[in-house]
């Protein structure tokens, strides 16, 4: 990979985000498109563009995060389900999606188009809910 990603470039904050955990090799922040309140997207802070490229070390950190996010969200967003997927087409950078529901029907949306939109207010909002550290 020769340019550097969007991921990359948000890591690097060249490109604002709505961050709400980062450590030293991963970062979490929420998708700007959620197709839920909260969809956070979870990257590891070296570029790579699958999981699978990842050294174990980072594999495991990138999982290790997802986890702790995956858990805050459900507590915060207060739904039963939360599911997270690996899809890795979309942006050239390894990510995992984290997302809250409450029925099998609203995660199967998932899989179909992006969601609307999100305004920054509404963005900066579920962000400050869920940042942690």
């Amino acid at each position: 990979m020769n340019e550097p990603s969007v991921f990359t470039k948000i890591i690097g904050g060249d490109i604002p985000s709505y961050k709400i955990y980062e450590d030293s090799k991963t970062l979490a922040f929420l998708d700007i498109n959620p197709v839920a309140e909260g969809h956070v997207l979870v990257v590891p802070k070296t570029q790579v563009e699958f999981v699978w490229d990842l050294t174990d070390e980072d594999y495991q950190a990138l999982m290790a995060t997802v986890k702790k996010v995956a858990v805050r969200l459900r507590t915060v967003i207060a739904k039963p389900f939360v599911g997270e997927m690996v899809v890795g087409t979309d942006v050239p950078h390894a990510h995992v999606h984290i997302i809250a529901f409450t029925k099998v029907t609203e995660m199967k949306r998932v899989l179909g188009e992006p969601g609307a939109p999100a305004d920054a207010a509404s963005l900066r909002a579920v962000a400050e809910k869920l940042y942690f550290l």
